[in-house]
């Protein structure tokens, strides 16, 4: 594993970001999009993911035709409580405290807010920062690559001392994944959509990017877990989402 000292401090605080819910046409599932504010013992706070871009927290249908979402499925909740700044200040956290951003991968759940945090560099996986634009969703690429700093990854990396992050693709090119390990949780798995629920591996990756790729991936997240004895929070599990904690609370 790579290292590189982006962060000084060992996490002390997870805070699960709720950035609302989608409803999956083909199945009924509803499921959590979340994001994560991560703080050190030396200050630092990290955010992983943004959701969905702001504009459907006020105009779900005419954002969801924009961007032809409608053949997948539907926003059902998301308000502007639910945009990262709102999430973050429940917690304590004005954006200028933020001293490290990641996107996990470029899907249009993930990267709403894709130009917050300006002072703060960005942490990307390579192969999706070299993209003209980010994946966003389908055939619809509306947004632009900010200016600002990156730091793109193309391996499993330690930022920091109790803090990895783990190159996982397969559910996208660049699929991330993150170790964190907490003083009294101990070790968390933040899987994001590398396992997106429970039971996927088992009913396979349909509609990945890479389907033997995120099935080998997934298995690899789940050995570690296994071998640390993890609490492992899983991107869009519709049961587990409902037992999270959620900003302001947190796990330490």
């Amino acid at each position: 594993m790579k290292t590189e000292t982006y962060l000084n401090g060992r996490p002390t605080r997870l805070v699960v970001l709720d950035y609302g819910t989608f409803k999956v046409h083909s199945n009924g599932r509803i499921i959590g999009i979340v994001g994560y504010l991560i703080e050190t013992d030396h200050g630092e706070r990290v955010v992983i993911d943004t959701g969905f871009p702001a504009k459907y927290a006020y105009d779900m249908r005419r954002s969801t035709i924009e961007d032809s979402l409608e053949s997948f499925g539907e926003v059902i909740s998301l308000t502007p409580d639910n945009l990262p700044l709102p999430q973050l200040e429940k917690a304590g956290v004005a954006e200028q405290d933020v001293s490290l951003f990641i996107t996990s991968h470029t899907h249009i759940d993930h990267v709403g807010g894709l130009d917050l945090f300006p002072a703060a560099p960005m942490i990307v996986a390579k192969v999706e920062r070299d993209l003209p634009k980010p994946l966003y969703w389908h055939k619809a690429q509306p947004l632009d690559w900010p200016d600002r700093e990156y730091l793109p990854i193309e391996e499993d990396t330690r930022i920091g001392p109790g803090f990895e992050i783990l190159f996982v693709p397969g559910h996208a090119p660049g699929q991330l994944a993150f170790v964190i390990e907490l003083p009294e949780t101990g070790t968390v798995v933040l899987t994001s959509d590398a396992i997106s629920r429970e039971s996927e591996p088992e009913e396979g990756f349909a509609g990945s990017y890479d389907p033997p790729a995120a099935a080998a991936n997934a298995e690899r997240l789940l050995k570690l877990a296994r071998e640390r004895s993890a609490f492992v929070i899983y991107g869009h599990s519709p049961q587990q989402w409902k037992t999270l904690r959620k900003s302001p609370d947190d796990y330490r």
